[in-house]
């Protein structure tokens, strides 16, 4: 396993979210489930962020709690990040 794929083990993909979410307030949902990494929320295009935990199972109950959460009125997906593409 690359250097690569091994930093999605701990990443947790958000959608849905609102163009310009409050970065606080995703943090607070998100840090009960753990020791956050690293938090970073799209700007162009808007509506998504990469949550990462130091954790693979912190990650994983932040998804299995989480998703379909409603996050300032909308509902948010949040799931697995799917990690590099494979060429080929």
């Amino acid at each position: 396993m690359s250097r690569r794929d091994e930093d999605f083990r701990c990443k947790v993909y958000v959608g849905n979210l609102v163009e310009r979410p409050d970065k606080r307030e995703i943090e607070r949902e998100f840090e009960y489930f753990g020791k956050l990494k690293n938090v970073w929320i799209a700007r162009n295009p808007p509506g998504f962020a990469y949550i990462e935990y130091y954790n693979r199972r912190d990650a994983l109950d932040a998804v299995d709690d989480l998703d379909g959460f409603k996050f300032d009125g909308r509902r948010c997906r949040v799931e697995m990040a799917k990690g590099p593409r494979k060429n080929g």
